[in-house]
């Protein structure tokens, strides 16, 4: 009888079109592992929301996976360290041949997975790591020099010009095998966390919410996407980014339906479209930038001259921040929806980061932590990217004198202040004009607070820090 293979889920839980399972799949019987790592993934700043989806996604999945009668294995480890052992401990009360799983790209992860490699190896068995969360391994696509990118157009020209079909192309899930006889886990319950758990409602788990998400995108808002994109009180993203964190939903099953919608095209055609295109290429390049540029994943600046930044230790300007006080609406509405939703509007992650970055001069790492810790999509490429734009620190680094003016962002993006009187309910009777910087006199009669720093003095003070660096 033929060995059974185990296929080891992480951050890919979904049976359509996963590149580990179909491979796993034409090699034998397949049993499917989860480690779950709470304590290494607390450690390194995952947050309840996150954590609960997680778990949620590993339910989901093990329902899928019963229908193909794979069984799953559940353990609990501390590190990612304890992974080698753990997995040749159930390849042997399995009997398993050999292991399938799909990469993860920072640093941590890919130590992770170099370990498991090695240690199967030395036990004579053999794990395969695959390339399923991009269409270029890190390292396929450089630059003239051959180095990897550190600018985003290039890599994006790139990108199209050697797609082919077959980067893209979708596995099926495999069809239903005889029964193993393993039996699957029970799940463990999610321990008590230092912070609760969104409703879950908000964010349903599992391949079946993520594909419903995606056609009702397909058919109603991408289209309009170029155009309403940055307006938060209009429903126009795509609000896949949590799925897309936890693999519920692929990036090829993404450009596969774009195709199917715009005549085969991924870099012409509907403009709402393309423009939706480029932001999945965003998210693989920034995994490019963790492989190429290690640095990003251990807490450092992607432009090694900006380390040398004097940032500002200002808790009760941090604190104001976090918690939605600063005085300026745009900034305020957009974190407290990102505290009572686990989400943000990608529009508004770029205003509120420049404002911690710019506006109070506070470190960006510490709001990059404050947003993993809240984010239900979060994951470390695109928010250490972001962050790093935000700040001109990173790849494609905003120049640093660009410094968006909040005032000037609410009244373009948000100019009836339906958004902000959503999240403000003290706004909300103003009118709407007075509702993206509430005059003075009004202040005292309603219950919001007057801006903790003026716009231009605060810009003048970032720009001075940044001229700084060139003098050295």
């Amino acid at each position: 009888m033929t060995r059974p293979v185990i296929v080891w889920w992480r951050s890919d839980l979904r049976v359509q079109d996963n590149t580990a399972l179909a491979a796993a799949a034409r090699q034998g019987p397949v049993v499917a592992v989860f480690l779950r790592s709470l304590p290494h993934w607390q450690r390194h700043g995952h947050g309840a929301n996150k954590l609960d989806f997680w778990a949620r996604g590993v339910a989901a999945l093990r329902d899928d996976l019963e229908g193909l009668g794979i069984p799953l294995l559940h353990r609990d480890i501390d590190d990612f360290k304890e992974a080698p052992a753990t997995l040749l401990a159930i390849a042997r009360e399995t009997g398993a041949s050999a292991l399938h799983f799909n990469h993860e790209y920072p640093v941590d992860e890919r130590t992770r997975d170099a370990a498991v490699i090695d240690a199967f190896a030395d036990a004579g068995l053999t794990a395969h790591g695959h390339h399923d969360d991009v269409a270029f391994a890190p390292g396929e696509l450089l630059t003239g020099k051959g180095d990897y990118y550190g600018v985003f157009t290039p890599f994006a020209k790139a990108w199209h010009r050697q797609l082919t079909a077959e980067r893209i192309a979708l596995h099926d899930a495999p069809p239903p095998q005889t029964r193993l006889d393993i039996a699957s886990d029970p799940l463990p319950e999610l321990p008590a966390l230092a912070d609760t758990p969104i409703d879950s409602r908000h964010w349903p788990a599992g391949e079946g919410p993520a594909a419903d998400r995606l056609e009702r995108f397909l058919r109603f808002r991408a289209r309009h996407y170029a155009e309403q994109r940055d307006f938060p009180a209009i429903r126009g993203t795509s609000e896949l980014s949590p799925y897309l964190a936890l693999g519920m939903i692929s990036h090829r099953q993404c450009l596969q339906a774009v195709m199917a919608e715009n005549n085969g095209a991924l870099a012409e055609g509907d403009a709402g479209l393309t423009a939706w295109v480029n932001e999945l290429v965003w998210r693989e390049f920034y995994r490019h930038v963790a492989v190429g540029f290690p640095r990003v994943c251990r807490h450092r600046a992607f432009q090694r001259h900006t380390e040398r930044l004097a940032w500002r230790d200002d808790e009760a300007g941090f604190a104001a921040w976090c918690e939605g006080r600063t005085g300026y609406p745009i900034v305020d509405a957009a974190m407290r929806q990102l505290v009572a939703t686990g989400w943000m509007h990608n529009r508004l992650r770029m205003v509120t980061a420049m404002f911690l970055a710019k506006h109070l001069l506070i470190d960006w790492r510490h709001g990059e932590a404050f947003f993993l810790r809240h984010l239900v999509d979060g994951e470390f490429c695109a928010n250490n990217g972001g962050w790093q734009w935000a700040a001109s620190t990173g790849t494609d680094a905003a120049p640093y004198f660009r410094i968006f003016n909040p005032t000037t962002q609410s009244t373009r993006f948000d100019p009836d202040g339906r958004f902000l009187a959503e999240w403000l309910p003290a706004l909300a009777e103003l009118p709407a004009k007075a509702r993206h910087a509430p005059p003075k006199d009004l202040l005292g009669s309603i219950d919001y607070p007057a801006p903790i720093v003026d716009h231009r003095a605060a810009r003048a003070r970032a720009l001075e820090a940044f001229k700084a660096l060139s003098a050295d």
